[in-house]
């Protein structure tokens, strides 16, 4: 599956940049890796392209739509104030 990369740079930048309020925030490692990033590839790699599944999106459209539809969740994902909101993990239990 493919990311929406321009999302998940821009959470992961901005959550580089957050300097309270979260214990990674009490010493700056060298190389720290952002949350967002983690959680984007974590959930493309549990998650099926939808070329996948032909049964259940038949078409390129159907497809294409699908994909779009996992880049929003992803997009929503990765944003450091919708760490703990379970209204925005909610839709990916059910996938």
């Amino acid at each position: 599956m493919a990311l929406p990369l321009d999302a998940v740079n821009a959470a992961s930048a901005r959550e580089k940049s957050i300097r309270h309020g979260h214990p990674s925030t009490l010493h700056l490692w060298w190389a720290r890796r952002p949350l967002a990033a983690c959680r984007a590839v974590l959930f493309a790699s549990l998650v099926d392209d939808p070329s996948a599944r032909p049964d259940l999106f038949p078409t390129e459209e159907a497809q294409n739509d699908e994909r779009e539809r996992l880049f929003g969740l992803i997009e929503e994902l990765v944003l450091w104030e919708n760490s703990n909101d379970a209204w925005v993990w909610r839709p990916t239990r059910r996938i």
